[in-house]
């Protein structure tokens, strides 16, 4: 699954769950701050099959027709948000949302020359615009190889009629739905569309270094079978996981990274592995199946302390501490003497 304007992540965190552990989604974001954002809450969710690129969506070197499903989520006038942002009517009216339908067609056009035939795109936005909802659809049907497909309309939301003839399927959020304004149209590639073969994507090595992390001091007893196919790496001191099909389908040209799973450090034998805070997929299902010390929390107050910076007392003893609440896993908790502290960072 291809996501290509993914920040904050909140869409990419639901197709990471969508596409599940045989599955992977790359996600895209031009905007450093905002692909920290996005990383940041990928980490937050255990998005592990999602992974993130610093790149503008139109310009990704993926070869044509190598992706069977697209989410294209544009930059947007954001008519759909006056109630939380009372300007934006004023800050995107009349020509000023020229250069966002612009770069709305180039993007639809990208988008469907990646897919393979019989794929589908998603275009969504969080306006009320006509010229960036109905319009842009009428235009990739005649411009583009894409037919339009119904979508069922999801409970808890009021949709109004589409603004063209034309449009049987697109969602359009009434004015009378409590929820934000948006638009959603659903594409297929046209199956008359010749099929490319021998895709042939230019790899090159990775900089860093394989890992096996049940080989390493505090990887013992880390619990593997979570984690859906691919490889673990050491990129300057940090353990990142990488989806095998991540690994198969991404040009070399592209920088990209994958799930940070904890922390490096020493040599040879002595190579050793902390998990991350957030890094609960590295956790069994129920604390009975740990190898390792586990505080399975039954009283939501000794999370508070914990998720707000405090302390909490625990037994005397070496390597983090698995945190569970009521047999759910959380993530790991970093021992100071016979303190468990909290640490995400």
């Amino acid at each position: 699954m291809l996501d290509m304007c993914s920040a904050p992540g909140s869409k990419t965190s639901l197709l990471s769950r969508l596409v599940g552990p045989h599955g992977f989604v790359f996600a895209s974001e031009p905007s450093a701050d905002r692909l920290g954002t996005l990383r940041a809450n990928l980490r937050r969710t255990g998005s592990v099959n999602a992974v993130t690129a610093k790149a503008m969506a139109q310009d990704l070197p993926f070869p044509e027709q190598s992706w069977e499903y697209i989410q294209l989520d544009p930059p947007c006038s954001g008519w759909g948000t006056a109630d939380k942002n009372p300007k934006v009517m004023d800050v995107w009216s009349g020509s000023k949302t020229a250069p966002l339908i612009a770069l709305q067609k180039t993007l639809l056009e990208k988008a469907a020359g990646l897919l393979k035939p019989g794929g589908v795109v998603l275009y969504s936005t969080c306006t009320t615009n006509i010229e960036e909802n109905e319009e842009q659809v009428a235009w990739a049907l005649e411009a583009l190889d894409l037919e339009l497909e119904p979508l069922a309309e999801p409970e808890g939301f009021v949709f109004g009629a589409p603004l063209m003839d034309g449009m049987d399927g697109v969602l359009r959020v009434s004015e009378d739905s409590a929820g934000q304004g948006f638009f959603l149209a659903r594409f297929r590639k046209k199956m008359s569309v010749s099929a490319i073969d021998g895709h042939r994507v230019q790899k090159r090595e990775l900089p860093g270094n394989r890992l096996r992390l049940t080989r390493m001091i505090g990887g013992e007893h880390i619990y593997m079978k979570n984690l859906p196919a691919g490889e673990v790496f050491d990129f300057g001191g940090k353990a990142f996981f990488l989806p095998e099909q991540a690994l198969e389908m991404i040009p070399g040209s592209i920088r990209w990274q994958g799930f940070p799973l904890g922390k490096v450090a020493g040599k040879g034998d002595r190579l050793k592995f902390l998990p991350g805070g957030l890094a609960r997929i590295l956790l069994p299902p129920t604390p009975d199946q740990a190898q390792f010390d586990v505080l399975d929390v039954d009283d939501i107050r000794i999370l508070e302390q914990l998720f707000t910076g405090q302390s909490v007392r625990f037994a005397s003893g070496k390597g983090p501490v698995g945190l569970y609440y009521r047999g759910l896993p959380l993530g790991w908790l970093s021992r100071k003497g016979s303190r468990l502290l909290w640490a995400i960072k």
